[in-house]
């Protein structure tokens, strides 16, 4: 029996904070722009400068108020790091191999198209 004041182990999320829909290691796909990536960080919520907001063309600019991925993104060009909202990525099921060159310094792959994150420690 726990005693008054003990804590569970749980977190508590902050007040209107949801929690994440992907997670690290996950292979997603923009939902309008042509790229995908593996999740190498999340935020709660938006962790960006204003500027960086202010830049997005309004009538396609995300809320604040979900969380927000850091992905090693590619498209058919180039490689590069993406700052993604929730709304925007869907689940990549393709299972086609990134060829993002920070992959392999990250993430390990399973052979079924996952990544598992080499720099996170199991509890």
């Amino acid at each position: 029996m726990r005693r008054m004041g003990e804590r569970t182990g749980r977190r508590k999320m902050a007040k209107g904070t949801r929690r994440a829909k992907f997670g690290v290691g996950q292979v997603v796909r923009h939902r309008i722009y042509p790229f995908r990536g593996v999740i190498f960080d999340v935020d709660p919520v938006f962790n960006n400068t204003e500027e960086w907001w202010q830049s997005i063309p309004e009538d396609v600019r995300p809320r604040k108020d979900q969380p927000f991925y850091h992905l090693l993104a590619e498209n058919e060009e180039t490689e590069y790091i993406a700052y993604v909202s929730e709304q925007n990525l869907l689940l990549d099921e393709s299972g086609a191999p990134l060829r993002h060159p920070r992959v392999a310094e990250l993430f390990v792959e399973d052979g079924k198209g996952r990544y598992r994150a080499v720099f996170l420690q199991s509890h």
